[in-house]
């Protein structure tokens, strides 16, 4: 008897977790917001050598005093049918001090891209000029991990990987989204990025709301306007651009191109 009521409750068990399977809830379009946030001291403090530090250390110390430590940044992600849309709200002020035209410490991509067939149209903007730069989207060897993280009210797993050779980053995504897709050029993982974290670049991307809504197809339109390029002409011509910038040139590049 005891055997016949341990199996029935087993069998209970197993019928049940099925049907919370099944009646699981799958976000497949909707809108998500996104915060950018900057490490404003730690990029002033990378840019302080033993050959500035005469006149760059003052007017940081005069920085730290007068400006936030963190700046922070929101963004807006639109998705469906495979598609997403990320673009950068604007700032009510502009102004940051010392490094208000720094790319890192702005949003310069407003990015369209189709996960079916693994393109992008990003418009991007670099200082004065604008481009459209048609390509593929970024292929990331992710690293999935068993660390686990809750963010705007979904269970995120996370997952490391390497960009550009060399830029570390660390991503949290949820199967509960089966879009992926993810702020900026960040996708590639099996359900929708709501974290990215670039420790050594000291910026992060986090999602602080997630609207399960339908998407106009308005909301999901390409940009149109810009230089037409792709990710190899932008570089050939940033490079061309910045060949006389010295030891700043390379930090402005990777900003650019990140």
């Amino acid at each position: 008897m005891k055997q016949i009521i341990l199996f029935t409750a087993v069998i209970f068990m197993l019928g049940n977790n099925g049907l919370f399977a099944q009646n699981k809830h799958f976000t497949e379009h909707g809108s998500i917001t996104f915060e950018k946030t900057i490490n404003m001291f730690a990029l002033f403090q990378k840019q302080i050598t033993k050959d500035n530090e005469s006149f760059l250390r003052p007017a940081f110390d005069s920085y730290r005093k007068t400006q936030k430590q963190f700046k922070v940044l929101k963004s807006t992600l639109n998705f469906d049918n495979n598609r997403t849309l990320f673009t950068p709200i604007e700032p009510e002020t502009q102004s940051n001090g010392f490094f208000g035209d720094s790319p890192m410490a702005n949003q310069v991509n407003t990015i369209y891209t189709d996960l079916a067939t693994n393109t992008i149209i990003n418009q991007k903007k670099v200082f004065e000029e604008t481009f459209l730069v048609k390509d593929s989207t970024r292929k990331i060897n992710w690293k999935i991990t068993s660390e686990t993280r809750d963010i705007a009210g979904y269970t995120c797993r996370r997952a490391n990987a390497l960009i550009l050779d060399s830029i570390y980053v660390v991503a949290f995504y949820t199967d509960e989204i089966p879009v992926t897709g993810g702020p900026e050029f960040f996708n590639g993982l099996p359900g929708m990025i709501l974290g990215v974290a670039l420790p050594h670049e000291n910026v992060t991307w986090f999602a602080t709301k997630v609207e399960d809504i339908p998407i106009e197809e308005k909301a999901l339109a390409a940009p149109k306007k810009g230089k037409a390029v792709n990710n190899k002409s932008l570089y050939t011509t940033l490079t061309s651009v910045m060949k006389d910038w010295g030891e700043y040139a390379q930090k402005y590049l990777k900003a650019f191109i990140m």
